[in-house]
């Protein structure tokens, strides 16, 4: 029994340390992203760490380990969020997080900075406050595709919305962010070409 026991825990331990801890540094940028407090951000990716090794046994190794640990961080985060929301009406939170709906309009009116620094090696500072500027749902969209190369079906799962749902709202990001970044690209020497027919 002991000898059975002492094999798990060290399958689990393996599972942990060759999994789960390679996206430390991922989970810790997302948790900023929806934080933006350091202190908030450490706090959220170890109870992350704490549950996932908790519910190790749950997880099937070899599968997805990042998208499992980013879907511990966003629930993690929303009962954080419910706990601390002192507000009558949740129906506020319900919009700013968008967690139960199909095809929203775009509700939110809950903005969370990005910090600079963040995306420095990535893009200019013009684009991190675009996308600073976005509602948190579209711009977590944004996040888990363009940055951390989730698939639709992923996000999905992780935020729990239908793919139809991811589709569209990112879509509707993008779009937010090129009408945010037509001065910026312009500066650049970008021109937009949409929609203008190739002289004959």
């Amino acid at each position: 029994m002991t000898t059975i026991m002492s094999k798990e825990k060290e399958k689990y331990s393996k599972i942990f340390n060759e999994e789960f801890l390679p996206h430390a540094d991922a989970l810790k940028t997302f948790a900023f992203h929806l934080t933006y407090n350091e202190s908030d951000a450490n706090d959220l990716v170890q109870e992350t760490y704490m549950k996932a090794y908790r519910f190790v046994d749950r997880y099937l190794q070899g599968t997805n380990a990042k998208a499992w640990l980013f879907k511990i961080l966003k629930n993690a985060y929303i009962n954080e969020y419910r706990k601390k929301a002192k507000r009558p009406n949740r129906v506020d939170f319900e919009d700013f997080i968008n967690y139960h709906d199909a095809e929203d309009e775009g509700g939110s009116t809950g903005y969370l900075d990005l910090r600079e620094e963040i995306f420095d090696s990535i893009m200019g500072d013009e684009v991190t406050v675009a996308i600073n500027s976005l509602p948190v749902d579209f711009r977590t969209v944004i996040l888990l595709c363009d940055i951390e190369g989730f698939k639709y079906e992923e996000i999905s799962k992780i935020i729990d919305i239908p793919i139809g749902t991811v589709r569209s709202r990112l879509f509707r990001a993008r779009n937010m962010l090129k009408e945010k970044l037509k001065d910026y690209a312009r500066t650049l020497g970008y021109k937009d070409i949409r929609g203008v027919k190739e002289e004959e």
